[in-house]
């Protein structure tokens, strides 16, 4: 489950980006920074990729050329 926390743009301004950036990462943090025009920015890691299935089967010999052939 991913925290989530609101700061405004004065309150991350004595902060380094490592730093936030570190933080979110490290704690799956969902950062929502408030900018001075009311407007807001959310900062969140990226969910890791599923791993692509393994499937039964086989290529057979021969298909790129079957594919790719120009003759036909």
């Amino acid at each position: 489950m991913q925290t989530v926390q609101t700061l405004t743009l004065a309150e991350l301004e004595k902060k380094k980006l490592k730093e936030i950036l570190q933080t979110v990462l490290s704690k799956h943090l969902t950062l929502t920074v408030q900018l001075p025009g009311g407007e807001e920015v959310i900062i969140q890691p990226k969910p890791p990729l599923k791993p692509l299935p393994v499937l039964k089967g086989y290529i057979p010999e021969g298909w790129k050329e079957a594919i790719y052939d120009d003759s036909h």
